[in-house]
């Protein structure tokens, strides 16, 4: 089955309306039995495709798929901008990528190994949520690098609060949490070595229009953009309009470490910091219980525990609520 085919009759469902099968086979010049193969090979992208007996098909929800123009058009001119249908992940694509081409934006309509931190992994259905990463060189290894994931975690907080959820909290280090529930994550890979330059790609998923049965896979509490807005009244916005916006927050919040490292989003990562003065459990080895309080200058988690004040660093370690 082609990919051209597939999208061909995902652009015809893209406005979710109901369309009869037996207009939609005549349109494309086939069977409607090839048509139900389309549509069967639509549902294994994770998009949902609605059947009513009789009547024909329709999206659960409308779909915009991204378009690498309109989201270039928002950035630096020398960043090249780049969309795929379906990839392993935009990460491991961007990690392969030629670090001369840098500045680069890679999104993707969807993944078939999307990966979070610590090695999980990160469901993303077709057309549903924006996954994205970007591949950025430093001149020089930046001071504290360990700190950046805290930095980008507040561009994309920003991102989230021009569209309406000005409280939107970071989990540290770089989960966004909306009412104790997560609506994106973040998964930073650095390739370099010291005293030469420093490669980063920076991923990010963002959780926009996923459903529930799109998301029956995912393993804890999690919110999409578009119930986040609608509880507080607000419309989400396109896809591509997001995708502009988290670009360009992204690759301006890159150019602002290098020169300023992590001080100029201090203040507001520790304003949207949700373990704040909380009880937590910090899943280590061995594991502890302490009061978060706050972070410091390298990005590192303070807790205090009845032993004294530990640092935590990010790494393979897992921060619950106690």
């Amino acid at each position: 089955m082609s990919e051209a085919a597939l999208l061909q009759l995902l652009d015809v469902l893209a406005d979710g309306t109901l369309h009869s099968g037996e207009t939609l086979a005549q349109r494309f010049g086939i069977s409607r039995a090839a048509l139900a193969k389309r549509v069967a090979h639509l549902r294994d992208w994770g998009v949902e495709v609605a059947a009513q007996a009789g009547a024909g098909y329709r999206l659960h929800q409308p779909l915009e798929r991204l378009d690498a123009a309109r989201i270039a058009a928002a950035l630096a001119p020398a960043t090249r901008v780049q969309v795929l249908i379906r990839t392993d992940s935009t990460n491991t694509q961007m990690l392969a990528a030629d670090p001369a081409c840098d500045p680069q934006v890679l999104f993707a309509e969807s993944q078939t190994q999307g990966r979070g931190r610590r090695g999980r992994d990160w469901v993303s259905p077709f057309g549903a949520n924006l996954y994205c990463s970007i591949g950025w060189t430093f001149a020089a290894w930046p001071a504290r690098l360990t700190a950046l994931p805290l930095a980008i975690a507040v561009a994309l907080a920003r991102v989230v609060a021009e569209v309406g959820l000005p409280e939107v909290g970071i989990k540290w280090p770089n989960d966004l949490h909306v009412g104790g529930r997560k609506l994106a994550g973040i998964l930073i890979e650095p390739r370099g070595e010291a005293g030469g330059s420093c490669r980063v790609v920076v991923g990010v998923g963002l959780n926009v229009a996923m459903s529930a049965q799109q998301a029956s896979a995912v393993t804890q509490p999690w919110i999409s953009l578009g119930e986040a807005l609608a509880a507080v009244g607000k419309p989400l916005p396109s896809r591509n309009t997001l995708a502009a916006a988290l670009a360009r927050e992204l690759t301006t919040a890159l150019g602002h470490f290098a020169l300023h490292g992590f001080s100029p989003f201090a203040a507001e990562w520790q304003r949207r910091d949700v373990l704040r003065d909380q009880a937590v459990r910090i899943e280590a080895t061995p594991s502890f219980e302490g009061i978060a309080r706050g972070v410091d200058g390298d990005g590192g988690l303070i807790v205090e525990t009845s032993s004294g004040r530990q640092l935590v660093h990010a790494g393979d370690v897992s921060v619950r609520a106690a």
